[in-house]
């Protein structure tokens, strides 16, 4: 795939008209935060049909898998990979956060309960989440863990009876303020003495106490307004003010078995880990949208603008960082391209695949969003002309789903292991 296609095209222009209508006059009401974006997410949904063609697609995975002729976690949508690429790419040139509050729903804790769920739990938690009816949200992170997500993880669940008790806290969750179904991490707390490993002092082992970072990852969906669950305000943050992000408090949150994800043959650190290669594939598209956006934005501004009786773009300095701004779109493009094809073969790429697209292209967009700041000088500092918001927002592209520096460490380890 070297270009979108005639029918791309169409969706692309589609989707930009509905943008240009529905979400640029709300831009500012979304800035501040009075305005969530589920409706207006729900609204594209509808639009574009996009709420009957999960319905339609949800039915009919389930019924292949209860009659043992689905093709399980390989599922890759073949020709729909394009349509799904476009929204994103769209909706990434006016606001970023409405993309992150759609993906974690869809992606992650709906992707979770597809990959993990009973037809049961599926039915019940993912089909609302996937047609955009609730909102979702994924609870790994916590306060003190930090890019050590499981080894840190401090949230547990203790059996009692035929139930599981939880307690612990997350923050920096995506849709966390307005989640109507979270899926929520965290270490079974049981007495069980360790199996005698290297890993293990003799104290530990004289102790028959099991270390924390040893013990299992359970993964449990929860509602809403359950007992001893609160959901914090939003979070005041840099950037993305678009995608709500909050903290998690649960203080014995009790939940039943049915709550419990163990289908499959993954483990939850497993799940968690596919899910990583999905978020950070998608950081391209994402990063695409914001480099497309600066661009072009640049160009016209480079045109206009005039200084000492010429227009900007005659500057060899400003020319050159058009040429590198280009230079991104190309790579980053070819990036999605070639995502967009491994889709549609069916593939899924490896971990450090994934890691190394997010890596470049969220360095790319946030290199590309601050030149657009510096090119439009004075003007690019304010919010009126809109690279400001971007180069903000593109900042979170190298944090969020990894840093910078956990895609490096992970690329450098699949390289070395080779």
């Amino acid at each position: 795939m070297i270009e979108w296609s005639e029918e791309d095209l169409m969706i692309r222009d589609a989707v930009r008209g509905w943008i240009d209508a529905e979400v640029r006059p709300s831009l500012d009401a979304l800035e501040s935060g009075d305005l969530p974006p589920y409706d207006l997410l729900r609204g594209l949904y509808k639009t574009f049909g996009m709420d009957e063609m999960a319905r339609s697609s949800f039915r009919a995975r389930v019924a292949e898998e209860r009659e043992g002729t689905g093709g399980g976690d390989e599922r890759s949508g073949g020709g729909n990979a394009a349509m799904t690429m476009i929204p994103v790419i769209e909706l990434c040139k006016v606001a970023p956060g409405l993309v992150s509050a759609m993906g974690v729903g869809l992606g992650l804790a709906a992707g979770t309960i597809m990959k993990r769920g009973t037809p049961e739990q599926q039915e019940r938690w993912a089909l609302p989440l996937l047609t955009m009816e609730k909102v979702g949200a994924w609870a790994i992170t916590e306060p003190n863990s930090g890019s050590d997500a499981f080894g840190g993880m401090q949230a547990t669940a203790k059996k009692v009876g035929d139930e599981y008790v939880i307690n612990g806290s997350k923050t920096f969750i995506t849709n966390g303020p307005y989640a109507d179904t979270i899926v929520f991490y965290c270490k079974l707390d049981d007495d069980r003495p360790p199996a005698p490993t290297h890993h293990h002092s003799n104290d530990e082992l004289r102790s028959g106490a099991r270390s924390p970072r040893d013990r299992e990852i359970l993964t449990f969906v929860l509602d809403r307004g359950m007992d001893g669950l609160e959901q914090s305000k939003p979070l005041r943050k840099m950037g993305l003010h678009s995608s709500p992000t909050g903290e998690l408090f649960l203080s014995d949150v009790r939940a039943g078995a049915d709550r419990l994800l163990t289908a499959g043959s993954q483990g939850g650190k497993e799940s968690a880990k596919q899910n990583f290669v999905t978020e950070r594939a998608g950081v391209a598209a994402m990063s695409l949208g914001v480099i497309e956006e600066c661009l072009k934005l640049s160009v016209e501004y480079a045109k206009t603008r005039e200084l000492w009786g010429q227009r900007i773009g005659d500057f060899q300095l400003i020319q050159l960082k058009l040429a590198k701004m280009e230079v991104a779109r190309l790579n980053v493009q070819n990036l999605v391209f070639r995502h967009i094809e491994m889709q549609r073969a069916g593939r899924a790429p490896t971990l450090a695949e994934a890691s190394a697209m997010k890596l470049y292209a969220a360095q790319a967009a946030s290199e590309v969003a601050q030149e657009a700041v510096q090119l439009f000088g004075g003007n690019g500092y304010m919010s009126e002309y809109r690279v400001e918001q971007l180069a903000r927002d593109a900042k979170s592209f190298q944090i969020y789903a990894g840093t910078d520096e956990i895609q490096v460490t992970h690329i450098a380890r699949d390289l070395l292991s080779r």
